[in-house]
């Protein structure tokens, strides 16, 4: 672990005193408690990330992208995979018709969440995005545990949407979708399945991806405009072949169906987090991302919505194909060349969904290697393309291993679960910077914070869990108000202790707050499993963290604090040797100056 020392000796490289020798790394884990302490309780500054952490990557990214792009950016990485494969599977198995009511939902949860993006984007224009947010928020252990857990999100979207990739290809290819997967027997039944496609898709999308950021937004937004054209004529074409009886049963499966679908279909939204982690090469972060980020979010609901309300009106829910359900749809309808123009649609929201996520994933992972959590080599910038390149080709690497050999309802749920995590956690901390800000909010207003707080997750955690385990409704009587207590008492009984500068979000601290009760209470719609492996990931990147990240964050916190220190006393004495020529003569003044 090295770090890179800016200033007269840029040159120079250190070794970061926990690893400089065996000694001294036995001396580390030996204050592991100690430091453990200090890296939960500390936290970062605004300045800090947007300033002496972005430094670390040695050169700058370029600012060429704006509100246009974003648009494009946040309709490319979400209109992908989810809204044709997973909506088959929940219409038919879940929700029945009364799937566009679950699009809503986790379209108002995924919308409550950009809002509390676009305040820390705007505020903290860095390309760490929620990483940074929260390690300025909620300190350095839970940035790095929400940070792997977004990351696994990166890698596991990714490779289910190559998948997905080469089931659309095989379809335009008039074949099974599932022609182009090598069978393993010696394999576990849901790693048995190769999939060499979605290996080459990968390698070509990273090319575009290192190559420019502006040429890959000029790529995704042509791809995505595209797109957007297809979607509408499956719209507008199989609205022509609509029946109002397919509606009849609007709810098959009963209420919990949309709320047990909403939880799935939250993947079809993820992947707007990833524009969040352009800011640093956005030209004014102040207007253009939150444009860019409402605007697409918005457009991208109404379009789901629209799709699956399309898709149950042309099929009975019973009759729709779990596996690609508008394809057959067309079918059923007696428009089969129309399943080429689906499966061509399908091919081109995949591939921008891919681009923009390799894009966003590389960033992410350079600002985590600039705080030396990762290794710092992966922090750095190409000069001449402004661009992460090793950082890019290590996200893309482990993506094209997990879709190589896993089969897509795994990667599914278990996408779901790492992302509403995220997204909670993001709210949270948006509470945190509007009502404790450091050095402004008094012990007794936090401690009321804290009490309230305490009220808002423990009734959501209690919904999402009592929704898992009973069909009942009356526990919601008691805390569903325990949530709104909480909520009304930061309201009223908490003042505010810092104003966002230039973009703020609206309704704080209701819409946060009810963005971290929706996104924990789909949670627990999630199968039990996924729990299971999401426990187990979080328990690996907490064994990396207590042996690595720790010291070699803490490490690098002292070196910031002793930098800090020189640079003060380099600054006063500065000062004091100005003072004593602007009496000498102007000579020695211009000398100095």
């Amino acid at each position: 672990m090295v770090f890179r020392m800016e200033g007269n000796d840029a040159e120079g490289v250190i070794k970061l005193e926990s690893f400089q020798s065996a000694w001294n790394y036995g001396k580390a884990l030996l204050e592991t408690p100690c430091r453990l302490v200090d890296r939960v309780t500390g936290r970062s500054m605004d300045e800090v990330e947007l300033k002496e952490v972005k430094k670390r990557s040695e050169h700058e990214m370029k600012k060429t992208l704006t509100w246009w792009d974003l648009i494009w950016f946040g309709m490319g990485s979400v209109i992908g995979s989810g809204i044709f494969v997973l909506t088959g599977f929940e219409v038919k198995n879940h929700v029945g018709p009364g799937v566009v009511l679950s699009y809503v939902i986790s379209g108002i949860s995924a919308m409550l969440s950009v809002f509390c993006y676009t305040e820390f984007a705007v505020e903290i224009p860095v390309a760490g995005g929620s990483f940074a947010y929260l390690r300025v928020e909620l300190g350095d252990f839970v940035a790095f545990i929400a940070s792997g857990n977004i990351l696994l999100e990166y890698v596991i979207g990714g490779a289910a949407v190559a998948r997905s990739w080469t089931s659309y290809f095989a379809t335009l290819c008039n074949q099974p979708s599932d022609k182009f997967l090598i069978q393993v027997h010696g394999l576990a039944a849901d790693y048995s399945q190769l999939d060499p496609i979605a290996v080459v898709v990968l390698v070509v999308i990273g090319f575009f991806a290192v190559f420019s950021t502006k040429g890959s937004s000029r790529f995704n937004y042509i791809a995505s405009i595209v797109h957007v054209i297809v979607l509408i004529f499956i719209i507008v074409a199989g609205l022509t072949k609509a029946e109002a009886k397919n509606y009849s049963d609007f709810l098959p499966f009963g209420p919990r169906g949309i709320f047990q679908a909403s939880a799935v279909l939250f993947f079809a939204y993820v992947g707007f987090d990833a524009v969040s982690t352009m800011a640093e090469e956005t030209k004014n972060p102040g207007r253009d991302i939150p444009i860019g980020l409402i605007g697409s979010m918005a457009c991208t609901t109404f379009l789901y919505c629209m799709l699956s309300v399309t898709l149950c009106l042309m099929q009975k829910f019973s009759d729709v194909d779990e596996n690609a359900a508008f394809s057959v749809a067309f079918e059923a309808v007696g428009m089969s060349w129309a399943k080429y123009i689906v499966a061509f649609g399908a091919l081109k929201g995949m591939t921008s969904v891919l681009l923009v996520g390799a894009v966003g994933q590389a960033r992410y992972l350079t600002h985590i290697a600039r705080t030396h959590l990762l290794p710092p080599w992966l922090a750095k910038v190409n000069e001449r393309t402004g661009t992460p390149i090793y950082a890019t080709v290590v996200m893309l690497s482990a993506t094209a291993i997990v879709a190589f050999f896993t089969s897509l309802d795994i990667l599914a749920n278990l996408l779901s679960i790492s992302t509403l995590f995220l997204f909670s956690l993001v709210a949270l901390a948006l509470l945190v910077r509007r009502y404790c800000a450091r050095g402004v909010a008094t012990q007794l207003n936090v401690v009321k914070f804290i009490v309230c707080i305490i009220l808002i997750v423990g009734s959501s955690v209690a919904s999402a869990v009592y929704w898992a385990n009973t069909t009942k409704w009356v526990g919601y009587t008691i805390m569903v108000p325990l949530w709104f207590v909480g909520t009304v008492g930061i309201w009223l009984l908490v003042p505010l202790t810092k104003k966002p500068k230039i973009w703020g979000v609206p309704l704080v601290p209701f819409l946060p707050s009810a963005s971290i009760g929706i996104n924990i209470f789909l949670l627990g719609s999630l199968d039990k499993a996924s729990f299971r492996r999401f426990g187990v990931w979080t328990a690996i990147l907490l064994v990396y963290y207590l042996f690595v990240g720790l010291h070699a964050s803490y490490d690098m916190a002292k070196i910031q604090k002793k930098q800090r220190l020189e640079a003060k006393t380099e600054s006063k004495l500065d000062e004091e040797n100005v003072a004593p020529s602007v009496t000498g003569s102007g000579t020695n003044n211009e000398d100095h100056i």
